[in-house]
């Protein structure tokens, strides 16, 4: 069983007073500011960035809660994706990563553009505690057994899944790839999976969806950043004890 044991002492003690999972902001500032002012443990699921207004004041909100060892964040698919600009990686342009770009070379926020590659390198791209696992995209059953690759790096099956959910071989009207939940099916019995990426939800607040072999997945993104609002999930700490969750 692959459990994330790097926290120190300081990110252990802070866990004590309890976690917050919080979805997707897609450069809502306002609203995660809201998220973060708490005395709990945050651990954000990905795409900080894109779409929502400040993207840059985001990350530099998110290194600052790093910084004071209260909270971490998964890799989402925007923020690889952004990783991989600032590294020089040839990518397809999109408005959202475009606009992103440019406010991090906005003279006022050099130095989050300083800072936030490290950061990027080193998100998580799944972190398991005990029964309970946070991940961006989508489950897969090896995560149980293997650590997170580099994120930033080749994209493997694992990685794959993490980043950008089970996917199907067509094509939506949108342009993007369609998207399947076969893998809640695979959640092994009594564990509980904590992920974004997808605005499942239809009544903002987020949806649980029970596998057919016992275990759960909690879908936290309701759209921030796109019109919609930023979602979270307090959790008590150690997580054995966690109670279903009920919006």
């Amino acid at each position: 069983m692959f459990t994330d044991t790097r926290h120190d002492e300081n990110v252990k003690n802070a866990m004590q007073k309890g976690l917050r999972i919080v979805g997707d902001v897609h450069g809502d500032l306002e609203a995660f500011r809201h998220a973060v002012a708490t005395e709990r443990f945050i651990i954000q699921l990905g795409d900080l960035v894109d779409y929502g207004p400040d993207s840059a004041g985001v990350l530099r909100l998110m290194l600052k809660v790093q910084r004071e060892g209260r909270g971490l964040f998964l890799i989402g698919n925007h923020d690889r994706k952004l990783g991989r600009a600032l590294m020089g990686k040839k990518l397809r342009s999109s408005p959202h990563l475009d606009d992103t770009l440019a406010q991090l070379l906005a003279p006022d926020n050099l130095d989050v553009l300083q800072d936030v590659l490290p950061a990027l390198e080193q998100a998580p791209a799944w972190l398991v505690m005990g029964r309970t696992v946070f991940v961006h995209g989508a489950f897969d059953p090896h995560m149980l057994n293997e650590p997170p690759p580099p994120p930033l790096g080749r994209v493997t099956y694992l990685l794959s899944r993490a980043l950008f959910g089970e996917t199907t071989s067509r094509m939506q009207a949108d342009g993007f790839p369609e998207r399947t939940l076969n893998w809640v099916n695979h959640i092994p019995n009594g564990y509980t999976v904590y992920c974004g990426h997808d605005q499942r939800s239809t009544n903002g607040c987020p949806l649980t969806i029970e596998g057919r072999s016992g275990g759960r997945a909690i879908f936290v993104d309701t759209g921030a950043g796109k019109g919609g609002h930023l979602a979270w999930v307090d959790l008590p700490f150690p997580l054995v004890d966690e109670k279903p969750f009920v919006c």
